[in-house]
Formats: structure tokens, sequence, C-alpha cells
């Protein structure tokens, strides 16, 4: 029975962490310039309604990798953009292609297009989720910290996909998460309240610093995401204040890593000197994209 990688909260602390385990080894492999073609003779379609570059790249290089091919549509020179229904869409590419890497707007699209094939459907970016940034972010903090549950997370920001994320991903894994976002800009209730009736050690302010305290690895994201461009000036000013820079840091632990899943306006959501200084893992970050989408695509389409 195919599987699908649309939202962390759909999958187990076990098979995440096998995940890990396998981006592990297949960095370790590509590192030491070892073959390691698990996905030889496979082809990946890429549906982007979304810009992107850290996405296209990664998934792309990454089935090149893997052995596979990888195939960049644009929803605007498909029949998608023409008003194709997604369920017949999905049915066509379940033909064609061995697995479906989408980026685009609604998460219930994706959840559609996922009910309609045949073939592995993963989630490159929605409005709610982006499951594959958050893995990326674990396994920069493995790498850097040794393991990922015993650190403090402070997350300091918009209420948006990632943060949705995070707090799936605290559900899942057990870790403690501080999310400080601006009134008005919470994350979606329903996440909320799923992550509650979990257990989630998950603490809600309106205070950065509050988040920042003590914690081992700071995140943050834009303000102002994809679509939400007519919103820059309030949000500017809503979040004056929700900044990473040198003053949070200092109030996080002395040892702790930040990470920003890019891009980045340098001066609004973080500071230069910090995602240039001695705690941000920012770049790491962004080549662990590629590592953990093939252990994804390698888990889901071998």
């Amino acid at each position: 029975m195919k599987k699908d990688f649309l939202c962390l909260s759909d999958w187990s602390r076990d098979e995440l962490e096998a995940i890990f385990a396998l981006t592990l080894d297949l960095k370790a492999r590509q590192k030491r310039g070892e073959e390691h073609h698990l996905l030889r003779g496979k082809t990946l379609g890429m549906i982007f309604e979304k810009s992107s570059t850290r996405t296209r790249v990664s998934f792309e290089v990454g089935m090149y990798q893997l052995g596979g091919h990888a195939l960049f549509l644009h929803s605007g020179t498909t029949q998608l953009g023409r008003g194709e229904p997604i369920r017949d869409t999905a049915r066509v590419m379940s033909r064609y292609v061995d697995g479906i890497m989408i980026r685009t707007f609604s998460q219930a699209g994706v959840e559609e297009l996922a009910r309609w094939s045949d073939i592995p459907v993963i989630n490159g970016l929605t409005d709610s989720y982006h499951p594959c940034q958050v893995m990326a972010d674990l396994f920069t903090v493995v790498e850097h910290k040794g393991n990922y549950r015993d650190q403090v997370y402070g997350w300091i920001g918009d209420g948006n996909n990632m943060a949705n994320s995070w707090i799936n991903a605290a559900a899942v894994f057990g870790f403690e998460l501080r999310v400080a976002t601006p009134k008005g800009y919470a994350p979606d209730p329903a996440v909320v309240e799923r992550a509650r009736k979990a257990g989630a050690k998950v603490l809600y302010t309106h205070d950065p610093r509050e988040a920042a305290a003590g914690a081992t690895v700071l995140n943050t994201d834009v303000w102002a995401s994809m679509g939400q461009e007519a919103e820059q000036q309030a949000r500017e000013k809503a979040f004056a204040g929700f900044q990473i820079d040198g003053k949070v840091v200092a109030a996080a632990d002395p040892a702790c890593i930040v990470l920003h899943c890019l891009p980045a306006h340098r001066g609004e959501e973080i500071s230069d000197e910090v995602i240039e200084g001695p705690h941000s893992v920012v770049f790491d970050e962004a080549e662990n994209r590629l590592h953990v989408q093939k252990a994804i695509m390698a888990t889901l389409m071998a």
C-alpha cells in the first residue's frame, strides 16, 4: 500500500527516525563519492504553483543522485492551470511517473491529489505545512547538537506553515517547543488543538524573550510569506520586536544554534549579524534539504 508525505502528524516517530537514519547513510555515501542509485529508472513529477529555489534544486538533484529523473511542471504550463480537475491529473500522472512532489497553496488540493494518485505524493510546501523543511531542520539539529530530544526550541515570528509544522513535530517527537507570535498571527487553531490532545509540550506566548530564554535552538521565517505581499507593511508594524537579533540570541543558551528556512529578509525577521554569525547553521540546514528529501523519496518510491 502506497504512503504519502503530506504532514508530519501522518507519520510515527519511529518512521521519521528511520528517515533520519537513511538520511545519515545517504549523506555519508555522497560525501565519500559512493553511488547510491536507490531509485534507478524511477521518475518524479514535480508540480510547482509557487516559485522555488531550494525545493526545485534539491528534489531535482536528489533524484539524479539517486539514479532517477525529475520532471519540472509549472502549473501555468500544464492543464491544471487551465482548470483540469486534480483527480484527472492524479490518475494520468500515476500512469507516467513513480512519484509526485507538489509545491502549492492549498493543503486540501495536495490531499486530493494524493487521494486520487496510485503513487506516492510529497508535500513540497503548502500554506498549511512544510514537512520536508522541518525534517531537514531537525536533522541539522541532530548533526550540531547530537540529538533532537534534549533541546528547547524557540520559534519567533509568524504562526505560518512552518510554525504549524514545528507544532506537529513537537507532538510526534516529544520535544519542548515555545512559539512566540504577535497577537493576531497565531498558528492554525486546529493544529494547536491536535497537538494539545497528543500531549505536546508547547508554550504559546506573545513575548519573543520568553520563547528565547535558555533555548538551544532558535528558528524563524519571513514575516510575509508568498501570497501575503500586500500585507508587508502591516506585518512589518505588527512584527516589530520579533526579530532574532543579538539581544534575542543573548537570551538563549550560550551554545544555541539559529535556523532559518530561507529566503531571509535580513534586517526584518533576522539580523545580518545573526545569520552570518557563529550561532547560525542556516546553510547546513539548506544543504540538508537535499539529503533528507532523498531519504524521503527513497522511503516512498524504492
